[in-house]
């Protein structure tokens, strides 16, 4: 997997613009202004965990003896899984409501950014090719950042595109990420039988 593969993979998973109804609901009582400042901090609160699991998932993996092929295919299951929620749901129902007042961490860092699917697809980027890790940090940076413009100008795209242009949207990234998540499942089924 090149560089540029693994930041759009991260990217699709992010999935800043299905997000942007989600943390557009989320903020609507906040001050605009004061809107940006939470993205950002969500959005580095997101960096940081999903960096920790870039570089520390491997040794989780080894405490817990989970092999790289049951890695592979729980992955795909629950990038699946999301994926068809992306297809067949609103953003709003992915991973459930948000708490009340304004979001610290959960649901914007965690799970809407760093979610399973994003912590699954570094995890499994680092257990393949340990020794590539300057690749996957610099492949997951790049999808941060353009998730992390996108979603800064959430309100922007939102009137420019609308709600109907969003969703189509949503709906395709959810389809590639389906055939994303049959891929790994795949791989993992033949790292199994080797």
């Amino acid at each position: 997997m090149s560089i540029f593969s693994a930041a759009l993979l991260l990217f699709l998973v992010i999935d800043p613009f299905g997000n942007i109804p989600f943390f557009l609901s989320v903020l609507k009582h906040i001050d605009y202004r004061r809107q940006r400042r939470i993205i950002l901090r969500e959005m580095v609160i997101a960096l940081a965990v999903l960096v920790f699991f870039l570089f520390a998932g491997r040794y989780v993996l080894l405490l817990l003896d989970i092999s790289a092929p049951a890695l592979s295919m729980a992955g795909g299951i629950i990038l699946f899984l999301i994926a068809l929620k992306m297809i067949f749901s609103d953003s709003e129902e992915i991973f459930g409501k948000s708490p009340e007042g304004e979001p610290l961490i959960v649901p914007l860092a965690i799970p809407f950014i760093a979610g399973p699917s994003a912590l699954a697809t570094v995890l499994l980027l680092m257990a393949r090719e340990p020794s590539r890790w300057p690749e996957w940090l610099a492949a997951l940076i790049v999808a941060w950042f353009l998730a992390a413009c996108i979603l800064l100008l959430s309100n922007q795209i939102s009137r420019v595109l609308g709600a109907r242009v969003l969703i189509a949207i949503e709906r395709l990234m959810g389809m590639l990420l389906t055939t994303i998540a049959v891929e790994m499942f795949i791989k993992g089924i033949k790292q199994l039988s080797l």
